[in-house]
């Protein structure tokens, strides 16, 4: 009897695990863009203080993202999953240093909307969230460096239309939809907090 032959374009194809990366590619190009947006608002923070505001919260659900998907890969790999088993972790000083990302993002945001809703002043928080935004972005530093030459290819596999068989992926249009929707909800929370913001003014 003839035995169908497994096709390895196909495994591909339905691949989760590099699926999970290009998600995870995507989410940090758009977050790169978005964080310089940011930084340029610190030098003259006294008077860009609404628009570090406003990009601040923009930045929470692609950060819920990333978070979710870097998250997923985590518990999948922990679990035993075979695929993930084989993809394998990431290198031994990310793994060292992702506890500390983690840490002090969900501080350094967590701070920051802290401030929005306390409103000025709020000398204590202030502090906390400058503190940890010296070490978020020390950290933050060395895990971009080390992702820094994947991220262009993973975020644009999604996008590229004439790509081989071989490089394209089932879900394609679930990761740009969930790219999307993250930056949908950021603008909705920005326009909330529109006027929260006027009060730091």
């Amino acid at each position: 009897m003839y035995e169908a032959k497994a096709n390895p374009a196909v495994d591909r194809i339905r691949d989760g695990v590099s699926g999970n990366a290009r998600l995870t590619g995507a989410v940090a190009a758009a977050l790169l863009v978005l964080l310089a947006a940011e930084g340029a608002t610190i030098p003259f923070i006294g008077s860009l203080i609404e628009p570090h505001i406003l990009i601040g919260m923009l930045l929470i659900p692609p950060v819920l993202l990333k978070l979710g998907s870097t998250g997923y890969r985590f518990i999948r790999y922990y679990a035993g999953s075979p695929p993930y088993i084989r993809k394998g972790p990431p290198a031994l000083p990310l793994r060292v240093l992702a506890p500390g990302v983690v840490l002090t993002t969900v501080a350094l945001f967590g701070t920051g909307v802290a401030l929005l809703l306390a409103g000025p002043p709020s000398n204590t928080l202030i502090f906390a969230h400058k503190l940890s935004f010296i070490a978020w972005v020390g950290l933050m530093s060395l895990h971009v460096l080390g992702h820094l030459l994947e991220v262009p290819r993973l975020a644009s596999s999604d996008w590229r239309r004439n790509a081989p068989v071989e490089a394209r992926l089932a879900g394609a249009g679930t990761r740009i939809a969930a790219l999307s929707l993250s930056l949908l909800a950021g603008t909705g929370l920005t326009l909330l907090s529109v006027s929260a913001a006027e009060s730091w003014l």
